[in-house]
């Protein structure tokens, strides 16, 4: 008896199962990769058309900057015989590196606007606690408008005095 020689293909049904398992899987990987891609291509348009204003806020959440301003002496409004004076240095708190950058750039116009508003003021209104945080309230004001025309305000949380004399 002759042996049947041997032959490395598998029967025809086999060999077309295979193929379409291996197909099937093919197209079910494509698909969910699709899928996959889709949502997170169409979450990610959405979520950044959303989230447009939180850049904003995260800009606003970003570490404050301080920007010191050189020391002022003023004479102060006069409230008698003798006049005063006031000598004070201060910090602005700004939101982040981009305002600070713009105050330093501005900053002839900034210390021009609160050198202005020192010397509208009389000692009896600065000289107290209140007096002090109203002033530093005026000055946020003050340092707040553009410095442009039809600009944007900066963006100043807050006054801090590091020297206040007033002799």
């Amino acid at each position: 008896m002759k042996a049947a020689p041997k032959t490395d293909e598998a029967p025809p049904k086999a060999k077309s199962k295979m193929m379409i398992i291996i197909i099937a899987v093919v197209v079910l990987a494509a698909a969910g990769g699709g899928g996959a891609w889709f949502m997170l291509k169409g979450k990610g348009d959405d979520h950044a058309a959303a989230s447009a204003p939180k850049k904003s806020k995260a800009a606003k959440s970003a570490p404050p900057e301080y920007v010191p301003l050189a020391s002022f002496t003023v004479n102060l409004q006069p409230e008698g015989e003798s006049g005063q004076y006031l000598q004070v240095e201060m910090t602005l708190q700004v939101a982040g590196a981009e305002q600070a950058e713009l105050f330093k750039v501005n900053m002839a116009k900034a210390r021009s606007r609160v050198l202005m508003l020192l010397s509208s003021k009389k000692a009896s209104e600065i000289s107290t606690s209140e007096g002090k945080q109203q002033l530093a309230k005026e000055i946020v004001e003050v340092t707040k408008q553009p410095f442009v025309d039809k600009g944007d305000e900066q963006e100043v949380t807050e006054v801090l005095f590091t020297s206040f004399i007033i002799q």
